[in-house]
């Protein structure tokens, strides 16, 4: 498929996805729709791909769905509109459970259905020219469509309520105060900030990154005895797919003192001796 709406960028196992429509402040349409389906999809499926950085170009990073295309142009059309709406959930799904490290770089406008995808990242680092909100009940609607369940999941109850019911904007310096972001960075260096976090990442082992992000979701919504099972599990599933690495090497190079995990040092992979393990 080639792009339009977005762009896909390649360095050092980092691919950044860019939402292309600047002229409509990256307003998700039909097309983009289309297009993020089809190539997180791919970038999934690529071993070089290692994270995963989701950005917008011009001033904004996502005001949400394109009025006109997602909603007006579909009016009266139930099953049109109905196909398209399944496009957005299906791309927004695929993005939150992306078996890569996902980095929403926050560089402008992030509004409605924006902030739902921002939210489904795993990670965010905002400009401080980015200014956040949930519009929807100034148009007499809600947010819908997961922007509300994403908001709730990265906002306290008070906090989510409130900018759904009034619709106002918020700032950069508001969405550090509220969590809503990781860290708030000055505008220039939002690439580089970005591109820094994706190669601290690169550096982990990517079975160890895939499982945790698993475990995450799935521990959210289990009570604790479940999410122990759960955790016990898929650590045996781990040492399997590791082919036994984090003991067989990791291990040994702990004892020698030839890394130090409490310090964020990681072990040294030997290409022979395990099939995706990672270290500095």
């Amino acid at each position: 498929m080639d792009y339009e709406t977005i762009v896909i960028e390649r360095e050092s196992g980092t691919a950044t996805v860019s939402l292309n429509r600047p002229q409509k402040k990256n307003a998700m349409s039909p097309r983009m729709h289309r297009e993020m389906l089809d190539a997180l999809g791919k970038l999934a499926e690529d071993d070089e791909v290692r994270v995963l950085i989701l950005t917008g170009r011009g001033d904004s990073f996502c005001a949400g769905q394109d009025l006109k295309e997602f909603f007006a142009e579909t009016y009266g059309e139930p099953t049109k509109a109905r196909k398209i709406t399944s496009l957005a959930i299906e791309w927004a799904e695929k993005l939150r459970v992306f078996p890569k490290p996902t980095i929403a770089a926050v560089n402008g406008w992030c509004l409605g259905g924006g902030l739902r995808i921002m939210a489904l990242c795993d990670l965010a680092i905002a400009s401080d020219k980015a200014v956040f909100g949930l519009p929807e009940v100034n148009f007499g609607i809600f947010p819908a469509g997961g922007a509300m369940k994403a908001a709730m999941e990265v906002l306290s109850h008070r906090d989510a309520m409130y900018w759904a019911l009034t619709g106002e904007r918020f700032t950069a310096e508001e969405a550090d105060r509220l969590r809503l972001v990781n860290r708030v960075v000055p505008h220039e260096r939002l690439p580089e900030e970005c591109r820094a976090l994706a190669r601290k990442l690169t550096e982990k082992n990517p079975v160890a990154l895939m499982l945790t992000k698993e475990v995450f979701w799935r521990d959210k919504y289990m009570n604790y005895q479940e999410a122990v099972d759960w955790e016990l599990a898929n650590f045996s599933v781990l040492t399997y797919l590791q082919g036994g690495e984090w003991v067989q090497q990791g291990i040994p190079q702990f004892i020698q003192g030839k890394y130090k995990p409490g310090k964020g040092s990681s072990y040294q992979s030997d290409p022979k001796g395990g099939p995706k393990g990672r270290g500095k």
